[in-house]
């Protein structure tokens, strides 16, 4: 990485509950900046849910100044209802990083899981476990989206870390693995 320095803001789109994670890059190393969730009301109309989530958006932009933006993109359900939904959701969450001049990079819930915790079909208890032990922390949250958003971020992390690592360079077993990707190790 050129700057010594990065912040990544990872988004969990949801139409009542969105999720929000930050991480900051530096030396290789990830630490938490801030992770939470947007609740909002189902007594709002659909409008009033999505300008609020591009209003909660445009303010983790200006506050914490993130370098990339990456978010999840809607799995396909049965219920079309439910992805158009999301999927407006999910653009306004995206209208507001374009907004910011931020890269954005969409990542599918399985490689998300794969990434954290190399199992695409692990549960998000399980992805949380990893989390708290890659950063370090301790508390819960009551809404898992938080956590999915947290990972989106780590993610992001991880798959731009193996972009600028030399493609040619493929790990020989577990031992050669961690010392060539030392920041995967806590």
């Amino acid at each position: 990485m050129q700057n010594s320095s990065k912040i990544i803001l990872g988004i969990d789109p949801g139409t009542i509950v969105m999720g929000y994670g930050l991480i900051k890059v530096e030396r290789n190393a990830i630490s938490l900046v801030d992770m939470g969730i947007l609740k909002l009301s189902t007594k709002d109309d659909a409008y009033q849910r999505l300008e609020k989530i591009h209003e909660k958006v445009v303010s983790l932009i200006q506050l914490h100044k993130p370098n990339d933006f990456a978010i999840e993109a809607p799995f396909f359900g049965k219920n079309v209802q439910s992805m158009l939904k999301l999927g407006r959701a999910q653009g306004v969450a995206i209208a507001a990083a374009m907004q910011g001049a931020l890269p954005i990079t969409e990542y599918s819930p399985k490689k998300i899981k794969q990434s954290i915790t190399g199992n695409g079909n692990a549960g998000k208890e399980q992805v949380m476990k990893m989390l708290q032990q890659m950063l370090d922390f301790k508390s819960t949250t009551k809404y898992m989206d938080a956590s999915d958003a947290l990972a989106v971020a780590v993610c992001h992390y991880f798959q731009s870390k193996n972009i600028t690592v030399n493609k040619s360079a493929k790990a020989n077993g577990w031992k050669d693995f961690l010392n060539k990707n030392p920041g995967r190790l806590k």
